[in-house]
Protein backbone atom coordinates (compact mmCIF):
# COMPACT_ATOMS: atom_id res chain seq x y z
CA UNK A 1 0.00 0.00 0.00
CA UNK A 2 1.56 3.27 -1.02
CA UNK A 3 1.49 6.34 1.31
CA UNK A 4 -0.31 9.67 0.52
CA UNK A 5 3.53 11.28 0.14
CA UNK A 6 4.25 8.09 -2.67
CA UNK A 7 1.28 8.93 -4.53
CA UNK A 8 2.16 12.87 -4.41
CA UNK A 9 5.57 12.10 -5.40
CA UNK A 10 4.46 9.75 -7.80
CA UNK A 11 1.92 12.74 -9.33
CA UNK A 12 4.87 15.43 -9.67
CA UNK A 13 7.59 12.76 -11.58
CA UNK A 14 5.10 11.42 -13.99
CA UNK A 15 4.03 15.24 -14.77
CA UNK A 16 7.86 16.24 -15.26
CA UNK A 17 8.89 13.07 -17.11
CA UNK A 18 5.73 13.65 -19.14
CA UNK A 19 6.63 17.40 -20.15
CA UNK A 20 10.53 16.09 -20.38
CA UNK A 21 9.37 13.22 -22.92
CA UNK A 22 6.90 15.66 -24.66
CA UNK A 23 9.68 18.15 -25.46
CA UNK A 24 12.07 15.52 -26.68
CA UNK A 25 9.64 14.25 -28.97
CA UNK A 26 8.64 17.26 -30.69
CA UNK A 27 12.42 17.29 -32.06
CA UNK A 28 11.68 13.53 -33.96
CA UNK A 29 7.83 13.74 -35.77
CA UNK A 30 5.68 10.39 -35.70
CA UNK A 31 6.96 9.32 -31.74
CA UNK A 32 4.62 9.62 -28.95
CA UNK A 33 5.94 8.87 -25.61
CA UNK A 34 3.45 9.06 -22.46
CA UNK A 35 4.59 8.28 -18.90
CA UNK A 36 1.72 6.07 -18.21
CA UNK A 37 2.57 5.40 -14.34
CA UNK A 38 5.47 5.58 -11.31
CA UNK A 39 5.54 3.64 -8.99
CA UNK A 40 8.34 5.01 -6.20
CA UNK A 41 9.41 2.94 -3.78
CA UNK A 42 8.44 3.19 0.60
CA UNK A 43 12.10 4.65 0.97
CA UNK A 44 11.99 7.06 -2.05
CA UNK A 45 14.81 6.29 -3.70
CA UNK A 46 13.80 4.28 -6.58
CA UNK A 47 11.27 4.97 -8.94
CA UNK A 48 9.91 2.58 -11.58
CA UNK A 49 8.17 4.92 -14.62
CA UNK A 50 5.97 2.89 -16.94
CA UNK A 51 5.89 4.25 -20.84
CA UNK A 52 3.51 3.84 -23.33
CA UNK A 53 5.56 4.15 -26.64
CA UNK A 54 3.62 4.90 -30.44
CA UNK A 55 4.16 3.40 -32.52
CA UNK A 56 4.69 0.23 -30.86
CA UNK A 57 6.89 -1.37 -32.94
CA UNK A 58 9.89 0.93 -32.10
CA UNK A 59 9.50 0.50 -28.62
CA UNK A 60 12.26 -1.46 -27.42
CA UNK A 61 14.41 0.62 -29.39
CA UNK A 62 13.22 3.65 -28.14
CA UNK A 63 12.92 1.95 -24.55
CA UNK A 64 17.00 1.17 -25.02
CA UNK A 65 17.75 5.16 -26.18
CA UNK A 66 15.75 5.98 -22.94
CA UNK A 67 17.74 3.69 -20.64
CA UNK A 68 20.81 4.80 -22.17
CA UNK A 69 20.05 8.45 -21.41
CA UNK A 70 18.63 7.62 -18.05
CA UNK A 71 21.18 9.95 -16.46
CA UNK A 72 20.36 13.00 -18.55
CA UNK A 73 16.45 12.42 -17.91
CA UNK A 74 17.47 12.00 -14.41
CA UNK A 75 19.34 15.34 -14.37
CA UNK A 76 16.64 16.69 -16.67
CA UNK A 77 14.21 15.94 -13.63
CA UNK A 78 16.06 17.16 -10.69
CA UNK A 79 16.55 20.37 -12.64
CA UNK A 80 12.74 20.82 -12.47
CA UNK A 81 11.77 19.21 -9.02
CA UNK A 82 15.08 20.77 -7.11
CA UNK A 83 13.06 23.01 -5.00
CA UNK A 84 9.95 20.01 -4.47
CA UNK A 85 12.96 17.28 -3.88
CA UNK A 86 15.66 16.79 -1.71
CA UNK A 87 16.79 13.26 -3.14
CA UNK A 88 16.19 12.75 -6.68
CA UNK A 89 15.09 8.68 -7.01
CA UNK A 90 16.99 6.29 -9.60
CA UNK A 91 15.07 6.13 -12.56
CA UNK A 92 13.96 2.28 -13.83
CA UNK A 93 11.88 2.49 -17.22
CA UNK A 94 9.54 0.01 -18.69
CA UNK A 95 7.20 -0.40 -21.49
CA UNK A 96 3.41 -0.36 -20.08
CA UNK A 97 1.98 -2.50 -23.02
CA UNK A 98 -1.85 -2.50 -21.23
CA UNK A 99 -2.97 -0.58 -24.00
CA UNK A 100 -1.42 -3.50 -26.70
CA UNK A 101 -2.62 -5.96 -24.17
CA UNK A 102 -6.39 -4.76 -24.40
CA UNK A 103 -6.37 -4.58 -27.87
CA UNK A 104 -5.40 -8.02 -28.08
CA UNK A 105 -7.95 -9.16 -25.90
CA UNK A 106 -10.51 -6.87 -27.77
CA UNK A 107 -9.75 -8.94 -31.04
CA UNK A 108 -10.15 -11.61 -29.66
CA UNK A 109 -13.59 -11.22 -28.35
CA UNK A 110 -15.14 -9.59 -31.29
CA UNK A 111 -13.75 -11.04 -34.42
Amino acid sequence: METTRQNKIARLLQKELSDIFLGETRKTHGILISVSAVRISPDLSIAKVYLSIFPSEKAQEILGSIQNNAKQVRYDLAQRVRMQLRKIPELSFFIDDSLDYIEKIDALLHP
